[in-house]
């Protein structure tokens, strides 16, 4: 497997992908793979954080990171994470998540956030943000809105979190 930066040649092939990766989840609106196209113009998107893990020469996941804020403290927000289902439970995800944490770290950023499930990022680290003094976005179950610290030294947080537009939120 190899994770690599997504490049503009891959936009294509990552919106099947995110697109066929939700067509059976639990948890979806149908608008993941639009939402990650506006997400790459915005201009919380983090191009070194919007990676792509290739098997065999073939696009098999992807995760995207924009900034967001904490009062004044930037954060991350990790979506989507998409992973065709014939790569499903083969560790393409783990490594993603991974890979983008490394990065995330050595780039400064101390947290990040996800709405997603709670059975699924628990093991990463992923805890209700609430722990971390981060206030749940009304209409956000508490349980699936996590954050993770992703440096020993992180400044602790307080209040609410301000996502990028895109989001709607």
């Amino acid at each position: 497997m190899l994770i690599r930066q997504e490049t503009e040649k891959d936009y294509d092939e990552v919106y099947d992908l995110i697109k066929e990766a939700f067509a059976t989840a639990e948890h979806r609106d149908g608008t993941e793979q639009d939402l990650a196209a506006a997400l790459r113009k915005s201009p919380a998107f983090i191009k070194e954080l919007s990676l792509v893990a290739e098997v065999d020469g073939r696009l098999a996941g992807q995760i995207l990171f924009t900034e967001a804020k904490v009062g004044t403290e930037p954060v991350l927000v990790l979506a989507p994470l998409s992973v065709r289902p014939a790569f499903q439970k083969s560790g393409v995800g783990t490594a993603l998540i991974n890979e983008a944490h490394k990065i995330a770290a050595e780039a400064g950023y101390s947290y990040s956030f996800v709405l997603g499930s709670e059975f699924y990022y628990p093991r990463f680290g992923y805890l209700p943000a609430a722990q971390f003094g981060v206030e749940v976005p009304a209409g956000m179950p508490s349980a699936n809105f996590m954050a993770v610290r992703l440096s020993e030294d992180a400044k602790p947080l307080s209040g609410t979190i301000t996502y990028a537009k895109e989001f709607g939120i």
